[in-house]
């Protein structure tokens, strides 16, 4: 169904504002900046703001909901002949291609690596990852142990995803520790997809 000009409406000014918060919180900190600050900077009221977010901190998480809805998309829509392995690379690249076309800060490379930053920088909102993460994972472990009854308990489809979970996110973490190019990040975090879904001889 065609998106409607409400819905829209709404989807534009939610990411007006976490553009805006993730602007002010590369400018004058995370712990500095308000929620007022934020709602005068995307030009919208405060009541606005909080009829799109509970608090500051879940502006960085706004894409959470709809990376989720876009794994178990693939999951529900793959194709019979798919493998586990298949299946999950394909939820990987769609989530990867969300996050670039639909996340915070689109394609600006400066947004998303402010965004990177605050993610493994302020304490508050690493636990709050964790926890989205965990989540997330369960989710997606649930959905492909439904998908493949016959190949994978609870058990085995929680261990398959936390196992490529891992590794994208190890890789990630060494590619941010060296400082390296947004560019370098996403090659390391693929890389880390293929040695999760194909072993060591992935290299």
């Amino acid at each position: 169904m065609d998106e409607s000009r409400r819905e829209r409406k709404k989807r534009q000014t939610r990411r007006l504002i976490a553009e805006t918060a993730v602007r002010l919180f590369a400018e004058q900190g995370y712990e500095q900046t308000t929620v007022a600050q934020i709602a005068s900077a995307a030009d919208v009221a405060t009541k606005t703001f909080f009829n799109h977010f509970p608090s500051k901190d879940d502006v960085l998480f706004e894409d959470t909901r709809r990376h989720r809805d876009v794994a178990l998309a693939v999951i529900a829509d793959r194709d019979p002949r798919d493998g586990i392995t298949e299946l999950l690379g394909r939820v990987y690249d769609a989530m990867m291609d969300d996050y670039l076309d639909q996340g915070v800060g689109g394609r600006d490379k400066g947004l998303m690596e402010t965004y990177t930053e605050l993610l493994v920088s302020v304490p508050a909102l690493q636990a709050k990852a964790l926890h989205q993460s965990v989540d997330l994972q369960r989710r997606i472990a649930e959905a492909l142990a439904d998908a493949f009854p016959d190949e994978l308990d609870p058990v085995s489809a929680g261990a398959v995803v936390g196992s490529m979970v891992g590794a994208v996110q190890g890789a990630a973490l060494a590619s941010m520790e060296r400082d390296q190019s947004q560019d370098q990040l996403f090659e390391a975090m693929r890389r880390g997809r293929d040695i999760a879904l194909r072993g060591l001889h992935a290299f």
